[in-house]
């Protein structure tokens, strides 16, 4: 079968040469033949030779997204049983290790399967369809998931603002199964959660941050742990479970609070070394640098400050200020486990601004560990995007 076909500019195949799995707007020439939303497409070069298969995106400044590099494969349901088989394969290897019944199944692009997220908590499935290849073959997807995974429930998150770029609505919903009627309940490490499918952040619960819970737990024996952006408490519940004398968790928001304490309970630990305080962690932070206080081990882990490049430089000035006030609220010998999740700001320049705080504060300060996210979430080294999740393990010698 004939697709229509995208021509790039002159010298603008580079990137996909080294297989990078994007095109951008910018380095289109041409599209020949008749295209909609999430169709097939063929990608060559400026002479017309033809480099990949995609699916085309009119709206967004990702043009297209490759399928495969090979141009004479066919897309069908197989093509996506195959790379669905492969996903779950990797994570049915990782999973004795994982110590969760809790675990990314696909990881979009990573999964050379671009726009296509999927976790899972213990029975349901949560499903993120986040770009118009995706949703051209969502029934596809979502019937093949149900077939080789088993799970009880899927539920639809696709609710998030990338769709919009994609020109594409946000959707959220029970796909099959019977309704939810209460949070699903994980386990990891051997600690237990209650997760919100249908209105908690990303899918549910930051799944990503797993191997960094278990690391903050083997630290907190005996400290005073500040834990700010808090959540639902999976960085709090570690350290009350690895023996922390103290936390004072931060959070802006009220509804999670009360589900942080509510997993304090379910994991019968001890309520009296538990502080909440609902505020917005910038004046938080301020406030306990006016009341003197200070703290063994803190942990920065915030929002998306730049989902895109183009706003790092402001992203920038947040993520510099935050860690320069929890690195003045360190004492000496004490560690600051700090994180960013922006796209728009790569490992180098974030561990570039930390030691600008870092020098503002007047303070050596030793990099013990770089962090990231957990193994369920792989990095294609074709597709470096795919390393959100950057983070440093920080010493105040």
């Amino acid at each position: 079968m004939t697709f229509p076909c995208l021509f790039l500019k002159p010298g603008r195949e580079k990137s996909l040469l080294r297989r990078h799995p994007w095109v951008f707007s910018g380095a289109v020439q041409r599209v020949e033949g008749q295209l909609g939303m999430g169709d097939i497409v063929r990608i060559c070069d400026s002479r017309g030779r033809d480099l990949a298969l995609g699916a085309y995106s009119p709206h967004s400044q990702i043009r297209a997204r490759v399928w495969t590099w090979n141009p004479q494969e066919s897309i069908t349901p197989e093509f996506f049983r195959a790379r669905l088989e492969d996903a779950l394969a990797l994570r049915a290897a990782l999973a004795p290790r994982l110590e969760s019944d809790a675990l990314r199944l696909v990881h979009g692009e990573s999964d050379a399967l671009p726009g296509l997220v999927v976790d899972r908590y213990a029975d349901t499935l949560v499903v993120q369809v986040l770009s118009t290849g995706s949703e051209r073959w969502r029934d596809t997807l979502v019937s093949l998931l149900r077939e080789m995974t088993g799970a009880s429930r899927l539920y639809e998150r696709s609710d998030v603002e990338v769709r919009r770029l994609e020109g594409l609505p946000e959707r959220r919903g029970l796909l099959y199964g019977e309704p939810l009627t209460a949070p699903v309940e994980i386990r990891e490490n051997g600690l237990r959660f209650r997760v919100d499918i249908d209105s908690g952040h990303k899918t549910g619960f930051y799944l990503d941050q797993r191997a960094n819970r278990a690391l903050l737990r083997s630290l907190a024996g005996g400290k005073e742990v500040l834990d700010c952006f808090a959540y639902t408490g999976g960085f709090t519940v570690s350290a009350l479970a690895g023996g922390a004398a103290s936390v004072l968790a931060v959070d802006t928001s009220a509804p999670a609070l009360e589900r942080l304490q509510e997993h304090v309970r379910l994991n019968a630990l001890p309520e009296e070394r538990l502080t909440t305080w609902r505020e917005d962690v910038f004046h938080a932070l301020r406030k306990l640098r006016d009341q003197g206080r200070s703290f063994d081990l803190i942990v920065l882990d915030p929002p998306k400050f730049a989902p895109t490049a183009a706003q790092a430089r402001k992203a920038a000035r947040g993520y510099k200020d935050i860690n320069l006030l929890g690195l003045k609220l360190l004492r000496p010998g004490g560690c600051l486990m700090t994180f960013s999740c922006s796209g728009g700001v790569d490992a180098p320049l974030f561990q570039k601004i930390v030691a600008g705080a870092a020098l503002d504060a007047g303070l050596h300060v030793q990099i013990l560990a770089y962090l990231h996210q957990d193994a369920d979430h792989p990095v294609a080294l074709n597709f470096p995007e795919g390393a959100y999740l950057k983070g440093l393990l920080l010493r105040r010698a």
